[in-house]
């Protein structure tokens, strides 16, 4: 009896967290859509995968506020926000930071290390293909490990950490591909597409006028990792589960269903732990006690399209991978 009451007491704590959060993330939710116009959805998934302890790529032409995004996130989840702009010139060291040799007023010489943008709890990699192989790999090592280690020295990384790295779609000469492994590290490719007619009208007169609106403060970097906590905590009902499962196991080749014919390789069990941690931060986002099978459905792409290639038969029908993704939800919903 005492270990079902206290079963009970748990999950009343966990409801009462759920909602104290769920207000606070909403709030945040709202001050940035204050600053930012017609990317609910950009704004919902960033938030999703920031909920869900991950990394974000987003993808889009330019000036459709990426940039602004991220600093936006930065003041209203009050956390401390970097950016890095990315050339083909840019070394490890620019990012992770350098030893330099001091020397103290008696002659005694040491070496001293001097911390690089990566020590930040919000960083945005803008235009992240622009630059060597070499030095996206110094980054999603950071990302991956949340530590850097300079002359054998290991430096741990700020907590919470979160790398929203931007693409450029259109120009691709002199840029570098980050390889399947890297991509793999972001819990989301986010598709950042050009406003509608209404949001663009509110975009000129809020951004063109003698006063600009700023973004304030909602949340602290200890209230999200609280949040963080939460979201693992979430349960997660049996068909979620399922579908979860499903949904992945059906986007590889060889797979159950006969997809294989268009899926030249398919996402590994690092897309089923993205998509049941961001299943259950979008129902913390919503005010949600548990996620659904529709989170999962609506999760699916953008978990699910960095991880995965089509076969050349595919690509020359004229498939693509959206396209393939909803042939496959429509077998789970």
């Amino acid at each position: 009896m005492a270990s079902a009451d206290g079963v009970e007491k748990l999950e009343d704590a966990i409801v009462r967290s759920a909602e104290q959060v769920a207000g606070q993330i909403r709030a945040a939710k709202e001050a940035i859509s204050t600053v930012i116009f017609g990317q609910d959805r950009v704004i919902e998934n960033t938030l999703v995968t920031i909920l869900s302890g991950g990394h974000a790529l987003l993808i889009g032409v330019p000036g459709l506020a990426k940039t602004k995004l991220v600093e936006t996130l930065g003041v209203t989840l009050g956390l401390d926000a970097k950016r890095i702009q990315f050339t083909p010139d840019l070394m490890p060291s620019d990012i992770l930071g350098a030893e330099v040799l001091d020397e103290s007023n008696t002659g005694k010489r040491s070496f001293r290390f001097i911390a690089g943008p990566v020590f930040a709890q919000l960083l945005m990699a803008d235009e992240i293909n622009r630059a060597s192989p070499r030095t996206q790999s110094a980054l999603l090592q950071a990302m991956q490990e949340q530590h850097i280690t300079v002359a054998g020295a290991r430096h741990d990384l700020p907590k919470p950490f979160h790398v929203l790295a931007t693409q450029n779609p259109l120009e691709q000469e002199g840029t570098y591909p980050l390889p399947e492994a890297q991509l793999d590290r972001f819990l989301m490719e986010i598709d950042v597409d050009y406003p509608d007619r209404d949001a663009e009208r509110r975009i000129l007169f809020e951004t063109t006028g003698a006063e600009e609106t700023l973004a304030k403060a909602s949340m602290d970097a200890e209230i999200l990792i609280a949040a963080q906590r939460l979201v693992r905590r979430l349960p997660v009902g049996d068909s979620v589960v399922e579908a979860i499962l499903s949904l992945v196991r059906a986007a590889r080749p060889n797979s159950e269903d006969g997809s294989d014919k268009l899926i030249a390789w398919g996402p590994g069990p690092r897309a089923s732990q993205s998509l049941m941690l961001a299943v259950r931060a979008r129902a913390l986002l919503d005010g949600r006690l548990a996620p659904s099978i529709d989170d999962v459905l609506d999760l699916a792409e953008p978990i699910l399209k960095h991880r995965m290639a089509l076969t050349f038969s595919a690509r020359a029908e004229g498939r693509t991978i959206p396209d393939v993704i909803r042939q496959l939800k429509t077998r789970i919903g």
